[in-house]
C-alpha cells in the first residue's frame, strides 16, 4: 500500500491484562496508527491482537475517523461494541497514540 507523504507512523501501547492471550503472546498492547497529518485522519492501522479477524474488527472501528476531534465517539464504539479483554487496553493505547500524535504536531 502507498501512503502519502502527509502521513505520519504513531504507535501507543498498553498494559494488558494478564489472563488476555496477548500478555501471553506479547507482554504489551501495541496499536500502531497511520494518519494523514492534513486530515488527522487515520487511513490504516494494525495491533498486536491474537486473531486476525480481531484485528479486521478494530480496524473497521477505527479508519476514517479523526484523531483529535473523534475520540469521544471512537472510544464509545470501542465500548458499546468492541466487548473483549482487551477493551481498556485498546482505549489506552489509542490515547496514547493520539498524545504521541499531539506532541509530534506542536513539535513540527
Amino acid at each position: 500500500m502507498y501512503y502519502p507523504k502527509s502521513s505520519v507512523f504513531v504507535t501507543g501501547v498498553a498494559q494488558i491484562g494478564k489472563t488476555d492471550a496477548i500478555n501471553a503472546m506479547y507482554g504489551t498492547f501495541s496499536l500502531s496508527l497511520i494518519i494523514d497529518t492534513h486530515s488527522d485522519t487515520i487511513i490504516s492501522l494494525s495491533c498486536n491482537m491474537v486473531m486476525a479477524e480481531t484485528i479486521e474488527f478494530v480496524r473497521q472501528l477505527l479508519i476514517g475517523k479523526n484523531i483529535i476531534t473523534d475520540m469521544d465517539e471512537m472510544i464509545e464504539t470501542i465500548q458499546k461494541r468492541f466487548l473483549a479483554l482487551s477493551q481498556k487496553a485498546l482505549i489506552v493505547a489509542l490515547r496514547d497514540a493520539q498524545n504521541r500524535y499531539q506532541m509530534s504536531m506542536k513539535e513540527s
